[in-house]
């Protein structure tokens, strides 16, 4: 099991490597020191990888705490028998649709057709 301490004081090496931590989550450390939450798991008897975000404390990091709650929340999603990234792509894609359709890119829309 990871710890703060244990991530924070991962060491740089010239190839990225992984830490891991429980029930298919686990750190990629780059080379460049960048720290990347992933969770391997399998649905519809493939092997997957999904992004959980970057380490981090503060801010848009996400903390060890924060990576195992995504972790549990996806192990859900599969007990559902739903692939939690394609869920996280059609969230993804909902909120750029919603964007699209904003108030003020249809204004803006509008302002350039009637110029």
């Amino acid at each position: 099991m990871l710890t703060d301490a244990k991530i924070k004081n991962a060491e740089i090496r010239d190839k990225p490597y992984k830490i891991g931590d429980s029930g298919g989550l686990h750190l990629l450390v780059k080379p460049n020191g960048r720290k990347y939450w992933r969770l391997k798991y399998r649905h519809a008897g493939k092997e997957k990888l999904l992004s959980l975000g970057v380490y981090g404390d503060s801010g848009a990091g996400v903390s060890l705490k924060n990576a195992r709650r995504k972790r549990d929340e996806a192990k859900e999603q599969l007990s559902k028998g739903i692939d939690p990234s394609l869920a996280k792509q059609q969230l993804k894609a909902q909120f750029y649709d919603n964007q699209e359709n904003s108030f003020s890119v249809i204004a803006n829309e509008w302002h350039i057709k009637k110029i």
